[in-house]
């Protein structure tokens, strides 16, 4: 597997090879467009690194005697050094991972390899401005910022495919969170929210199911998502991972009746110990322990109610987890595997991380096409390294069997 940067030296175009083991720019193009399988790879890659290593391994030459004259010979013109991009290693990495031919989803629509290498820059979360600049710099090519956003455009069509695909039948698990950002909207800048669903499904692999956008995060919207997925195939899940917004678990049950939503135990853990002084926050987090490990439903609730016992000027932050029990006690009821899938939400947390990561470079956003699309590449820049299932995967659909018996379907 490549794991560094790889070097290749190149003549200019107006310079011809030194010898047979040099590349010109376009055969190094073609031969890479020839690499189908992961022995391409590597014999390619061992034929561009050996050249560097027999260089290295060249003894120095003994420097001339002052007394000894010199044959002065033309000087040799001088190689250009091109360094890979960054995008084409990745792709590279994950053709050794994959047994597929494309590198990237985007290279259906676009016609040539500089409108790619332009689209995975700005998945990456480069601005066009560095993207421009990247261009002329390390490639001489000039690419005017306006063209630049002309060719990120080009994916609309496969937006638009992805957000009206079919989904699997049913997904085990399902995290639903919200991501806010700055958009302009008829000449204001309004604070929008990006609705990102993302599922496992029965093979254990992770999937984003969608992406919407909306003025507001509330449990309104969250229902038009919902309809959205059923219409576009999801007819049952089982477990939906939530965070604290308030009706969230009354939306999601209208439109899944059988599904058991599980409110995130961080969430409810951080918004309990947010206002204890700091001489108690660790005694208190200890003792709060003794609930969310609690072996049952039972033992939880006497657990609680110890700890505002123990604990009563603090007993009003404890309060919440008296209401809100209903949407907690699904925990309690599932195995150590899937305790640790439902847990927090932080599946979903590590994308919107990611998100966060590919977005920041952009404060405002000119429209909800404009975020949708940025979004949209994100995810499947990000997505093709999930190639992986969840750990334990197996153990976690026999438990899921015998307690949601006939649900889950292949």
């Amino acid at each position: 597997m490549l794991t560094g940067c790889v070097t290749a030296w190149l003549p200019t175009d107006n310079q011809k090879p030194m010898n047979n083991n040099v590349l010109t720019y376009a055969e190094y193009q073609k031969r890479l467009k020839e690499l189908k399988t992961p022995e391409d790879i590597a014999s390619f890659a061992q034929e561009l690194i050996a050249p560097a290593l027999a260089g290295n391994m060249t003894p120095e030459k003994k420097e001339d005697k002052p007394d000894e004259p010199k044959d002065e010979a033309p000087e040799e013109p001088r190689k250009k050094r091109i360094l890979l991009p960054k995008e084409k290693l990745y792709a590279i990495r994950k053709l050794q991972l994959t047994d597929a031919n494309v590198i990237s989803p985007w290279y259906d629509v676009v016609g040539n390899d500089t409108d790619a290498m332009v689209i995975s820059l700005y998945a990456k979360g480069l601005t066009t401005r560095d993207i421009s600049s990247y261009l002329k710099n390390m490639h001489g090519i000039e690419i005017a910022q306006p063209s630049i956003s002309a060719i990120t455009d080009k994916v609309f069509p496969l937006v638009k495919e992805w957000q009206m695909r079919s989904l699997s039948s049913c997904y085990p698990v399902v995290y639903l969170d919200g991501l806010h950002f700055k958009v302009r909207d008829a000449g204001k800048i309004v604070s929008k929210v990006a609705y990102i669903v993302l599922g496992i499904n029965q093979y254990g692999q992770k999937e984003v199911l969608g992406i919407w956008v909306s003025e507001s995060e509330g449990s309104k919207f969250w229902m038009h998502v919902l309809n959205d997925m059923k219409n576009r195939g999801v007819d049952d899940i089982l477990i939906a991972c939530v965070d604290g917004l308030k009706g969230f678990p009354e939306a999601i049950k209208a439109m899944y009746p059988h599904v058991d939503v599980q409110v995130c135990i961080a969430h409810q853990i951080r918004h309990t110990i947010m206002f204890i002084p700091h001489k108690d926050k660790k005694q208190f987090c200890d003792e709060l322990k003794s609930i969310y490990t609690a072996a049952n439903e039972e033992a939880g609730m006497d657990s609680l109610k110890d700890m505002m016992e123990r604990w009563p000027q603090y007993r009003s932050y404890l309060k919440s987890w008296e209401t809100r029990w209903s949407d907690l006690i699904p925990f309690f009821g599932y195995p150590q595997p899937i305790r640790k899938m439902v847990y927090t939400t932080n599946a979903i947390e590590n994308l919107n991380r990611q998100f966060r990561k590919v977005t920041k470079t952009t404060t405002i956003f000119p429209h909800d096409d404009a975020l949708i699309k940025l979004l949209w590449l994100a995810q499947a820049d990000i997505t093709q390294g999930w190639v992986l299932t969840t750990r334990n995967w197996g153990e976690v659909m026999a438990q899921l069997n015998i307690l949601f018996p006939d649900r889950v379907h292949f």
